[in-house]
C-alpha cells in the first residue's frame, strides 16, 4: 500500500541522508531500487533500517556495463536521485542530461551540501559545516557556551533527505500533468536555511537576538527549557501560552504573583535558577505522575530504549520491529493508502534478476 504505490524509483547508494530519502518513498509505497557498489557498508546491511523496504542491485558504474544497465532502467522509471559531489554522474556519464535523453519525463534528484553550484560547490563538507554556513548552528546552545552539536538532524536530515523527498514528489505530481522531468538541486545549505524562517520572522519583529540561550526557543525563557531531577535525569517544559504557563505553576504548587509577568526577559535568568531548584527536588517518574497528560507542557526526557516503551508511543505503534530490529515505523499515517514498513534491510545485489524482470527488462532489450 501507501500513496506512491506504482512509482519505480532509482537510489543511486550514498550515505546516510540518501538511503533515509529513500527509505521514506519506500515506506510510503514507491518501488525503490538501490544501486549499490562493491565497497564496505559504513553500517552493517541487515542492521539499516534505511534498507527497508529497497530492493537492491549490484553495479560498477565506472564499467560501460554498470553504466548501460542504470540507463536501461532509466527508460521504466519515474525518479532517480543521488548524492555525489557536482559532476560526478556526469562522469560516470549518468547526469541528467543522459539521463532525461532517454526518459524525458523523468524526474532526476540531486542532493547535496552547497549545492549545485556556487564558490563552496565542489568543496568536501558535512551537516556540521552546512548547518554552520545557513545560521542554525549558531542559533542552538547555551547562553556563553559554543553552539551545541544537534546531531545530523538538521542539514542531513532535515534540511537535505526531506527536502528531497518533498521535491521529487512535488516533481512526480507536476510530471503527471506536463510529461516533463526536471532537476531537483536540494542543497542542505538552502533546506537547513529554510528551516530558520520562523527566526526571521522573529528577528524582524525585535522578538529574537542571535545571542544564544537569550530567546524564547533556544533556553533562555525559564518555560521553555530541559531541568535535572532529583535522580539525574531530565524532564521538558514548554508552556508558552499564558494559561498553559498558569496550569504548570499550579501544578508545580507555586504562586502565580510570586513570578511576575511570564515575558519579563530581564527576570528569566532568575526564574530559570528557582525552577532548576524546584525540579531537582523529585525524581523524574515523579514528575511524570503529576504533570504528564496535563495541559502544563510538560514530557520526560527519553532515551532511544525508553522512547520504545512509552505507553504513548505504544499506543500509537510509533516503533516497530523488522527483521529483529526496533525501529521507527514509518510517518506520516494515511487514513486510506496506510504506509508500510515492507520487507527487512536486504544486503546488496540481491535482487538484480527480480528488478530486470518486474520493470520489464529483457537482457538483450533495452
Amino acid at each position: 500500500m501507501g500513496p506512491l504505490q506504482g512509482l519505480k524509483i532509482i537510489e543511486i547508494s550514498g550515505l546516510g541522508p540518501g538511503p533515509f530519502c529513500g527509505m521514506m518513498l519506500a515506506d510510503l509505497g514507491a518501488d525503490v531500487v538501490c544501486v549499490d557498489r562493491e565497497v564496505a557498508p559504513r553500517l552493517q546491511p541487515a542492521s539499516d533500517c534505511t534498507r527497508r523496504g529497497k530492493r537492491s542491485i549490484l553495479l560498477d558504474l565506472k564499467t560501460d556495463d554498470g553504466r548501460d544497465i542504470v540507463l536501461r532502467l532509466v527508460k521504466k522509471a519515474d525518479a532517480l536521485f543521488e548524492g555525489f559531489r557536482p559532476g560526478v554522474m556526469e562522469k560516470l556519464g549518468l547526469g541528467p542530461e543522459e539521463c532525461m535523453a532517454l526518459n524525458p519525463r523523468l524526474v532526476y534528484g540531486r542532493m547535496t551540501g552547497w549545492g549545485q553550484t556556487g564558490p563552496l560547490s565542489k568543496a568536501a563538507g558535512h551537516d556540521i559545516n552546512y548547518i554552520s554556513l545557513s545560521g542554525a548552528l549558531a542559533a542552538i546552545g547555551r547562553k556563553g557556551e559554543k553552539p551545541a552539536v544537534p546531531l545530523n538532524l538538521v542539514g542531513d536530515y532535515g534540511g537535505g533527505a526531506m527536502m528531497l523527498a518533498l521535491g521529487l514528489v512535488s516533481a512526480l505530481l507536476e510530471s503527471q500533468k506536463s510529461g516533463q522531468g526536471q532537476v531537483i538541486d536540494a542543497a542542505m545549505t538552502d533546506g537547513s536555511a529554510l528551516l530558520m524562517s520562523v527566526f526571521y520572522s522573529l528577528q524582524a519583529q525585535g522578538q529574537w537576538q542571535t545571542r544564544r540561550g537569550s530567546n524564547l526557543l533556544d533556553g533562555g525563557a525559564h518555560f521553555y527549557d530541559v531541568y535535572e531531577t532529583k535522580d539525574g535525569k531530565y524532564v521538558s517544559i514548554g508552556p508558552l501560552e499564558p494559561q498553559l504557563y498558569d496550569e504548570l505553576l499550579k501544578k508545580l504548587g507555586v504562586d502565580r504573583q510570586a513570578f511576575g509577568p511570564q515575558y519579563d526577559h530581564q527576570s528569566w535568568p532568575e526564574w530559570s535558577d528557582r525552577f532548576s531548584a524546584l525540579f531537582r527536588t523529585r525524581s523524574r517518574d515523579e514528575w511524570c505522575e503529576l504533570l504528564e497528560g496535563s495541559d502544563a507542557c510538560f514530557a520526560p526526557v527519553l532515551d532511544l530504549n525508553e522512547a520504545v516503551q512509552h505507553p504513548h508511543n505504544r499506543a500509537r505503534k510509533t516503533h516497530i520491529e523488522l527483521g529483529g530490529m526496533i525501529q521507527p515505523a514509518p510517518a506520516p499515517r494515511f487514513s486510506r493508502t496506510a504506509p508500510e514498513a515492507g520487507f527487512a534491510p536486504r544486503e546488496p545485489g540481491l535482487d538484480f534478476d527480480a528488478v530486470m524482470s518486474d520493470w520489464g527488462i529483457e537482457e538483450n532489450n533495452g
